[in-house]
């Protein structure tokens, strides 16, 4: 599965967002299931930004939320985040007609 999550900043903010996703990114590198992440910048909105991460499972990946080093380190990115879901499995991975999909 992997998790989006949109992030929202300018300037200094934006600057301060950059340097905080590698060290939040660290924090989830150890955690189990991690397969990997990025961060990115819209080109057609500057202000948007989208940290992308892969896990092997929905359960790994809330697991490592729940982490005290993922807490401390991703509140600096966290605060800059856009309220909305983020997490999705691939599309092979969904059982359409059914009420969860």
């Amino acid at each position: 599965m992997f998790a989006v999550t949109r992030l929202r900043a300018t300037g200094e903010d934006a600057e301060a967002l950059a340097a905080a996703v590698a060290p939040l990114l660290a924090a989830l590198g150890a955690r189990p299931g991690f397969v990997g992440g990025e961060l990115g910048r819209s080109p057609d909105d500057p202000a948007l930004w989208a940290l992308v991460t892969r896990w092997d499972g929905v359960g790994s990946y809330r697991r490592a939320l729940g982490a005290a080093e993922v807490k401390i380190t991703g509140a600096p990115v966290w605060v800059h985040a856009v309220d909305e879901p983020g997490v999705y499995l691939p599309h092979e991975d969904i059982a359409f007609g059914t009420r969860d999909a």
